[in-house]
């Protein structure tokens, strides 16, 4: 045992003393906490000014575009050459030209010039604008009541709630809990790879450089198996959880700066709602602020606050340690007998297909998380570690999750086994190159 802790000694000041793996560990948090700023920021509604001159031959649009607090819709009688010219001289961003003949087709053309480009957001703008005020004129023009095609369209809005085994309910929202799943099930891939080729080309590198004759004359193989194992593992763990604490706090501090307004909002509309319901129609409707827009993002801060982040967390370490420990092993018996990078490359790519093969159940469970093959695989060990943390989000029963691990952590027991007796004469072996066939003889001896 104290050879093994020496080991791992040994593999843990050999990763800290890397300059590349301190600054990674410390640069890793700001660049997600910069993702999550770049996703909200892409996702803000498009804001820029637009001062927008109509020149509408039909004279039908006059007056009936709708602006809003950024664009500033303006009308001329002149013809289209002179405002063009007026494009040019006047505080005008675009133009909005409407044949005259649009009404009856024209291929539903129009035209807009420009010096100020029109983003997307704006083209939808006025598309669907026009569309409308033409499709209520066409109905119209047919003896048709627009109110009446209006009334009978009718949105319907999706509730899921789901029942555990007790019969209590709760409502969820499915589709956040399948990207939250799946991005949980992508960093675990990448994690569990990551650490887990650290391990391999270590393996690689010091038989290459003939240190392991070295050090295999005082610590038996499968003790310095163990020892790198155990050692990587204890620093990925402290890797991940400086990165975690780190990342959590940037997240924290770029949220409430970005959505400190929404957040606010959301208060008020939570504050709102529990009035509503303790006056009912006693409530003074008047005084009520409208919050139509933004009830898809209370929706989803709901859902936030509705996850247990530390029983995720704490499972998505378990699952960690387990999709290591089980995957190292592997890694570092192929990593012995690999005497070349080409057979490094040939030896990972089992393996990297079988973690590939859990990525893209997972991908699939964005569609349809609770099929057949996602409940067996998060049982199965090769697949269970990213399986499992795209389900969790969901609700999964404790006697699941601790059966999972159980399985899990066994098979790290059975492939160590297996593995160490790989290691032990591939680590020693040089100048030929190991087949798969022979890896076999090696596990049966």
């Amino acid at each position: 045992m104290k050879k093994i802790l020496l080991v791992v000694q040994f593999e843990i000041l050999r990763k800290i003393k890397n300059k590349v793996f301190i600054l990674m560990t410390f640069l890793t948090p700001f660049i997600i906490a910069g993702f999550f700023a770049l996703i909200f920021w892409l996702s803000m509604e498009e804001e820029t000014e637009y001062n927008v001159l109509v020149v509408d031959e039909t004279q039908f649009f006059i007056g009936k575009l709708q602006g809003n607090n950024y664009i500033t819709f303006l009308y001329s009688n002149n013809s289209l050459e002179k405002c063009l010219d007026k494009l040019n001289r006047e505080d005008v961003d675009i133009l909005l030209y409407v044949p005259h003949n649009i009404i009856e087709g024209a291929g539903g053309t129009i035209k807009l010039f420009y010096k100020k480009t029109p983003g997307l957001a704006f083209q939808t703008m006025i598309k669907s604008q026009m569309e409308k005020l033409l499709f209520e004129h066409k109905l119209a023009a047919n003896n048709i009541d627009p109110q009446i095609i209006h009334s009978a369209r009718q949105t319907i809005k999706v509730i899921t709630e789901k029942v555990n085994e007790k019969g209590e309910h709760a409502e969820q929202l499915t589709a956040f809990m399948s990207i939250f799943g799946f991005l949980s099930a992508f960093l675990m891939f990448m994690f569990i790879m990551m650490y887990g080729m650290m391990l391999f080309k270590s393996v690689v590198e010091e038989k290459n450089n003939r240190v392991i004759e070295v050090i295999v004359s005082s610590v038996k193989p499968f003790q310095l198996l163990m020892g790198k194992i155990i050692g990587i593992a204890i620093l990925g763990i402290g890797q991940f959880i400086v990165m975690g604490v780190l990342t959590f706090g940037l997240v924290s501090i770029v949220s409430a700066t970005l959505m400190s307004d929404v957040k606010q909002d959301y208060q008020k509309f939570v504050k709102q709602q529990k009035m509503v319901y303790e006056k009912g129609v006693e409530a003074n409707w008047n005084e009520l602020e409208q919050f139509q827009g933004e009830l898809q993002a209370f929706e989803l801060l709901k859902q936030i606050e509705k996850l247990n982040f530390i029983e995720i967390a704490i499972y998505f370490v378990l699952y960690f340690i387990g999709g290591y420990l089980f995957y190292s092993s592997l890694l570092a018996a192929l990593g012995s007998a690999a005497d070349s990078d080409t057979d490094a490359q040939q030896f990972t790519m089992p393996v990297t297909l079988l973690l590939m093969v859990g990525y893209f159940i997972a991908s699939k469970m964005i569609s349809n998380p609770d099929t057949p093959l996602s409940y067996w695989a998060s049982f199965i060990p090769f697949t269970s570690p990213i399986i499992m943390v795209a389900r969790l989000p969901f609700g999964v029963p404790f006697i699941e999750v601790f059966i999972s691990l159980v399985l899990l952590y066994t098979s790290f027991i059975l492939m160590t086994k297996f593995s160490a007796k790989i290691y032990r004469t591939g680590i020693l072996m040089y100048g030929k190159k190991a087949t798969w066939k022979e890896l076999f003889k090696w596990l049966l001896s």
